[in-house]
């Protein structure tokens, strides 16, 4: 099976042919480190992180970049208000980003370049732009003259005359009020950097188009990021970057947002849920899946009826794992392939959500194998899940989510025991024919957090979901 991306460029659904026979080379768009990530922003990482962890599966050598944007107006107005160092909260937020990916089982990137480190790279560009007639100096700015690159606006599909361009403070001598700012003339008290127009500072734009073409070179496979950069943010890469000279991106994806109240996820709106309170309240796997198993171009509206689902959905997939691996005696390897209806949905678009279908249905006749004894067909069935659940980076046995999964370790050994104390007073109570108090003993220990299951092999416990 070929694999097909929705291509915004496009407009439409394409066949993936990467540029380089067997090898993907992907760039996107990271975080703007002036505040600690939300959910929202952790999205992107993670729904990147799954079609990158399924180019791989399909063998592909994936090489994957995701930028820090650590200066721009938001970073140096928080320092300004806070009375900090710019790039002391660049950097602290920029820790909390990487927190909340590894707690969400991203895999880290191949290279993850900043803004900031690459100033050399953004001089080269802005010369050859000058160069070429698609940029110009003024009061110690550089613009990019949209009129000069005729392939403006495409991606997002707007018309020239109608555009308004977003502009900063301190935006002076421009031609056009559509011209972009690649480089801002520096400010008193603000960092700036030496160029041959004067000291200033990048623009947004800019580090991206430069970081993209140092460490993936004039052309590559695929650009991402959030519906909200289409413009202006990608739209401005793509005229810096084939202005000149770059084919930059052959396909381009973007993710939908995490809303509240229908309304995009923001800091500036007072929507926001941040990661790190959010991995206290709820194990880092149930977000991963709550946050990672919707297709990627559908939005999630946040609720915490939602996330209770999700905990719910994947408590049963984890039940079953655990039972399984129990009937077995010890570990249960992946299988070598996912079953096809689960590839076939990956390799539709990303199709998620119908691979989740999959390993639902996997996991459901899983247990039938199990309530039939039948320990073969039980343990082939789990090895097509760990599979499929290693895909989404979901797999409750990865060595990534061993310390989490009993939500306690330490004590688990104490739990069991009282537990099984009880659970031998409701069998002395069923041995008597007590079903009253069998029964009680039962909801008791449901209502305290805990689910009960009887089996051939007598009663088992596991925690249910909160």
């Amino acid at each position: 099976m070929t694999i097909r991306l929705y291509d915004t460029s496009a407009r439409q659904i394409r066949d993936f042919i990467p540029l380089t026979p067997g090898c993907v080379s992907i760039y996107l768009c990271g975080a703007t480190v002036q505040a600690a990530p939300h959910i929202g922003h952790i999205r992107s990482g993670l729904n990147f992180d799954i079609l990158r962890r399924w180019f791989t599966y399909r063998g592909y050598d994936v090489t994957f970049i995701r930028n820090v944007t650590d200066i721009d107006d938001k970073i140096i107005t928080k320092a300004a208000e806070q009375g900090r160092p710019w790039w002391s909260i660049g950097y602290e937020n920029e820790r909390a980003f990487n927190d909340g990916y590894q707690a969400l089982g991203c895999l880290p990137p191949t290279y993850e370049p900043r803004a900031t480190g690459h100033i050399t790279e953004m001089v080269e560009m802005m010369r050859g732009l000058i160069e070429r007639g698609h940029a110009y100096e003024s009061e110690g700015n550089v613009y990019f003259d949209v009129r000069s690159f005729p392939g403006y606006l495409e991606l997002s599909n707007q018309e020239l005359d109608n555009l308004l361009q977003p502009s900063a403070d301190g935006e002076t001598g421009k031609r056009d009020s559509r011209d972009f700012a690649m480089w801002k003339a520096a400010k008193p008290g603000e960092p700036s950097w030496e160029t041959p127009w004067g000291r200033g500072r990048p623009g947004w734009h800019l580090e991206c188009s430069a970081m993209a073409h140092k460490y993936l070179g004039s052309a590559f496979d695929i650009h991402g990021g959030g519906l909200d950069l289409i413009f202006p943010h990608h739209e401005n890469e793509i005229a810096q970057a084939k202005a000149y000279g770059d084919e930059f991106a052959k396909y381009w994806l973007h993710n939908a947002w995490v809303t509240m109240a229908n309304e995009k996820m923001s800091k500036s709106l007072g929507n926001s849920v941040l990661v790190s309170e959010m991995v206290q309240r709820w194990r880092p796997i149930v977000l991963r899946y709550y946050l990672g198993t919707p297709h990627y171009r559908s939005m999630i509206e946040y609720s915490e009826e939602a996330l209770r689902e999700a905990e719910s959905a994947f408590a049963r997939i984890e039940g079953f794992v655990q039972r399984v691996v129990e009937k077995a005696g010890g570990p249960v390897e992946p299988a070598a392939e996912v079953p096809l209806a689960f590839a076939e949905a990956m390799d539709d678009d990303l199709g998620v959500p119908q691979a989740l279908a999959v390993v639902h249905t996997t996991v459901r006749q899983g247990n039938s194998a199990l309530a039939a004894d039948d320990k073969e067909a039980a343990i082939a069935r789990l090895a097509e899940v760990r599979a499929m659940l290693g895909v989404l980076g979901l797999d409750p046995l990865d060595p990534h989510w061993a310390g989490e999964s009993d939500r306690g370790e330490d004590l688990h050994g104490v739990v069991d025991t009282l537990v099984r104390l009880v659970l031998q007073q409701r069998e002395s109570a069923r041995a008597r024919k007590d079903w009253p108090a069998a029964d009680a003993i039962r909801d008791q220990l449901n209502q305290s957090g805990l689910v009960i299951e009887d089996g051939p092999d007598g009663p088992r416990w596991t925690l249910g979901p909160r």
